[in-house]
């Protein structure tokens, strides 16, 4: 898995300064990760809501949080956005948004057998999945899907036939995938999981079952793969990496993990600049910063002020990849031609 994908340009690594050649007499400095924060999938289901908003006015329904981030979803919620963890909680006839992480068919069944306007705000690399899940279940293919217990996306892909996928979360779980037909197995993914710990369990898989098949494309989003390739090339410089970021959030622990594995000596995850314990600043020099990709970059910028009023003024942005995608929103709040 590159971190190249449609719609991303990689970029030259620029290198990245010992702290004594920075622009800090202190040598104190911040490296900045670039790509960070929001994908072309989450802008595209927060701007859905926010249209849906002045299109309808509120209350506006969204199953599940729209995006796993608590800035946004509070900020959404001030607004006149009302939260809902089942669609049988939205009133009869009622407008629903279903959030970027993707539903199964039961939910919208359910919504049509309750009159429900409905917009779907599900990721399109999410849909991506879904329709690979369709395709290799008509073709009578176990497909064993690579994805954390739980989580709502995997929910949603593994409701597209759930008589067909098996969830693969933990390497115990590898032992206990039984199939039909080891010349018929195929392995897709959750988006938003690391790719390397999604490449040990396919390598798991394939150990079991050697003629296991691979996805028709990657399944792992641009923004995951690219967030991770930038956090992995600065980690090493890093006395420290704070990842901005909610604790529901995938991808955003993914790249705490990246952080620690890559070389970073300490990293943590924060949703706000006001949760950094100012002990985790003594000795270090290198602070790291990055974000998850459902997070406003005013949460990062806030923390840089924040890194800055203590000293870490100096910023040096490390960009591995230059990313150009955008989605187009859903048809339902695509802003009619006069």
């Amino acid at each position: 898995m590159s971190a190249a994908s449609p719609g991303t340009e990689p970029a030259d690594i620029s290198p990245i300064a010992p702290a004594e050649k920075s622009g800090s007499a202190s040598g104190k400095r911040v490296l900045l990760a670039k790509p960070r924060g929001y994908c072309a999938g989450v802008d595209r289901a927060v701007v859905a809501v926010e249209k849906a908003l002045e299109l309808h006015g509120p209350p506006v329904y969204v199953r599940k949080e729209i995006v796993h981030n608590r800035h946004v979803v509070d900020t959404l919620r001030e607004r006149g956005v009302i939260f809902v963890e089942e669609t049988s909680e939205v009133p009869e006839g009622a407008l629903v948004v279903f959030s970027a992480h993707g539903v199964s068919p039961a939910v919208h069944a359910e919504a049509a057998e309750r009159n429900l306007r409905t917009i779907d705000a599900t990721c399109p690399l999410v849909t991506k999945v879904h329709k690979e899940v369709n395709r290799f279940a008509k073709d009578e293919y176990d497909i064993l899907l690579i994805g954390h217990e739980g989580h709502e996306e995997v929910e949603g892909t593994a409701g597209e036939a759930p008589d067909s996928v098996q969830l693969v979360d933990t390497a115990a779980d590898v032992d206990k995938v039984a199939v039909r037909d080891p010349s018929k197995v195929i392995w897709l993914s959750q988006t938003t999981l690391s790719v390397d710990e999604t490449m040990e369990r396919v390598d798991q898989l394939r150990e079991r079952f050697p003629e296991i098949a691979d996805p028709p494309s990657d399944d792992i989003c641009y923004a995951t793969t690219n967030r991770q390739v930038a956090v992995k090339a600065m980690a090493g410089e890093c006395d420290l990496v704070l990842v901005v970021g909610s604790m529901n959030s995938s991808n955003s622990k993914r790249l705490v993990e990246v952080a620690l594995k890559a070389g970073a000596r300490a990293s943590y995850l924060v949703d706000f600049a006001s949760e950094v314990d100012e002990a985790w600043l003594e000795g270090v020099e290198t602070v790291g910063v990055t974000s998850g990709a459902s997070v406003p970059d005013l949460l990062v910028m806030e923390l840089l002020d924040w890194l800055a009023e203590r000293g870490w003024g100096d910023v040096q942005e490390v960009t591995t990849a230059d990313e150009k995608i955008a989605f187009a929103l859903p048809r339902e709040v695509r802003q009619k031609r006069a």
